[in-house]
């Protein structure tokens, strides 16, 4: 592989790792959520409740695709929207109950993701890679 092939590595990882999160959310019940789905449910698991604007900030989506995301999770029953009691234009999505039961599920695919991505890695590649990918990302 050329190093100008970069992009193309980085996007092939991307892929395999999202079809790992798709299968070990299908064998969880979570059929039809995409990892996008995983990522809104994620953030709200370390954040009690956040703005739409929030959510596309933490997960770098645009505001009309968390918008359909979050509107798919309601219709599931895993967030609820409420209004800010000082200000009624400002909405917060949080999870409902049935969100918050996730959090094994999810806390345990995240650690089969990361042991499968960093296997047979050492620290200091794993540190190496790290820093190099946060460049390359500051670059854009």
């Amino acid at each position: 592989m050329r190093v100008e092939d970069i992009i193309s590595l980085i996007s092939r990882i991307r892929d395999h790792a999202n079809t790992f999160i798709t299968d070990e959310m299908n064998k969880c019940g979570l059929k039809g959520f995409a990892p996008s789905h995983g990522d809104i449910i994620f953030a709200l698991l370390y954040n009690e409740k956040l703005t739409m604007k929030e959510i596309a900030e933490k997960i770098e989506k645009d505001k009309s695709t968390v918008t359909a995301l979050v509107n798919k999770l309601i219709k599931e029953g895993y967030v609820e929207k409420t209004k800010d009691t000082l200000d009624n234009r400002v909405i917060y999505v949080s999870l409902s109950e049935k969100g918050k039961a996730l959090k094994p599920m999810f806390e345990s695919i995240s650690e089969d993701l990361i042991s499968t991505v960093y296997k047979g890695i050492s620290e200091k590649e794993k540190s190496d890679l790290l820093k190099t990918l946060l460049k390359i990302k500051n670059n854009f």
